[in-house]
């Protein structure tokens, strides 16, 4: 399969209004690429999927140790229980809701300060298996300071949609079928004047008779949807892990990710080129990949077992050798994405044992056996690490050197959505509830 990218021509609705067709160039569109910062945000705005630089880390910020259903700030019940993690930019919570009973999704936006719903856009969305884990609204949306950008798919489409702060669409892209026995899962982010979207799809272990799918990055004008460019991958299991993004020396941009067929990759994110990979990955990757210095590091895993988390360095040229430095087994996540703190991982293994290990070299600093099953990626925040279980038991540990338990809290629900810190306030998507817990308790 080429991994040349295809610069596309395609037609787009702006607004519901007027249809106009673009054609994606390497020029115009990508004028402003901006470069982000690989070190922890002192004001992190939750406006992506674990935070603006991917870290997971909030460096200046406080959570309690423990806290009871008195100390919530508020409480919102959202109609259906979902696995989408919310987002916040400025005073404005966003987040996707499923409304099974009358077919729909919704992009929703909710006030910071009391959880009242400013304005609910609902759209169809056709019913289709999922895995038992999985949620007709699992993706989780990315915000800017004036537009939210939202994914999610059913088995003949799958949408980008681009909407206004106040709820009005901008524009929306249909890439069409979804192939995965498991469902959606993954999110776009925003990197300088584009929206990234990885389109990994199934190809492997499909029923007789059925279609593979076709596999892509996808990048789009984030004011225009216009197709800039779409790099080909190999699908082989459906890969869900977010883009990240890697600024090398001379200052241009990379996107990072994995799959099973790929392994980690690096495309250019000016022209969508295929700079670099290595097949390190066995079986498919959830998470999503974490940039250590020059180091890409992701995982991969099974239901059933077989966890691998690996870390490459990056290479320096195009083209040139891939080195792998280090490879994890015996604890590696595979659904929860770690938490990269100085030169710390911080991570929690699906079977319950959470562990800290130098990301340069994967040397193991503590690892110990919380218990139960986690599938929300963990954070930090300050100098506390946060993980939840799949049945609701919060667990606040110290993100030091040694293992310390500081506290323990049962939510009373399932959670399968990371926690989001942002501004002071810790907010827990539990069972069909969003809550939000303001300031320090104990």
């Amino acid at each position: 399969m080429s991994s040349m990218p295809r610069l596309l021509g395609v037609s787009i609705a702006l607004g519901g209004a007027v249809s106009i067709a673009f054609f994606g160039g390497s020029g115009g569109p990508l004028s402003s690429l901006r470069a982000q910062s690989p070190a922890p945000s002192a004001t992190l705005v939750s406006s992506a999927f674990r935070g603006a630089d991917g870290s997971g880390h909030i460096e200046s910020g406080s959570i309690p140790s423990n806290w009871t259903d008195n100390d919530y700030r508020w409480r919102r019940k959202l109609g259906s229980r979902d696995v989408g993690t919310p987002v916040v930019a400025g005073d404005r919570v966003f987040l996707l809701v499923s409304k099974p009973s009358t077919q729909k999704i919704a992009i929703e936006a909710m006030s910071l300060t009391n959880g009242s719903v400013l304005w609910s856009t609902d759209y169809s969305q056709v019913p289709h298996h999922l895995h038992a884990r999985n949620t007709l609204a699992s993706s989780t949306p990315v915000a800017n300071d004036t537009h939210v950008y939202a994914a999610w798919s059913e088995p003949e489409h799958t949408y980008l949609k681009c909407l206004t702060h106040d709820g009005k669409e901008v524009w929306s892209r249909d890439f069409g079928s979804w192939k995965s026995q498991h469902g959606f899962g993954t999110s776009p982010r925003i990197v300088g004047d584009l929206v990234v979207l990885f389109n990994d799809q199934q190809a492997d272990e499909l029923p007789a008779g059925e279609q593979p799918g076709e596999s892509h990055m996808i990048a789009v004008n984030r004011l225009t949807g216009e197709s800039v460019w779409s790099t080909p991958l190999q699908p082989t299991r459906t890969s869900y892990g977010v883009p990240a993004v890697y600024q090398t020396p001379d200052g241009k941009q990379q996107i990072i990710d994995a799959n099973t067929g790929n392994g980690l990759f690096g495309l250019d994110a000016s022209t969508g080129k295929l700079l670099w990979n290595r097949v390190v990955f066995d079986k498919r990757c959830v998470s999503t990949p974490i940039i250590a210095g020059d180091l890409a590091i992701a995982s991969c895993g099974s239901g059933g077992g077989g966890n691998k988390l690996v870390a490459v360095r990056i290479p320096k040229s195009d083209g040139g050798e891939v080195e792998e430095v280090y490879s994890i087994d015996r604890f590696a996540p595979y659904v929860p994405t770690p938490v990269l703190k100085g030169d710390r991982l911080l991570m929690v293994a699906d079977a319950g044992i959470a562990s800290s290990v130098n990301a340069q070299t994967g040397e193991t600093i503590w690892s110990k056996r919380i218990g139960g099953n986690f599938g929300a990626s963990p954070i930090v925040v300050g100098n506390k690490f946060l993980i939840i279980s799949l049945d609701g038991q919060a667990t606040v540990l110290s993100a030091g050197d040694e293992f310390q338990k500081l506290g323990e809290v049962d939510l009373g629900g399932p959670v399968g959505a990371s926690p989001v810190y942002s501004q002071g306030n810790l907010l827990l998507r539990i069972d069909d509830e969003l809550r939000c817990l303001g300031g320090q308790t104990t």
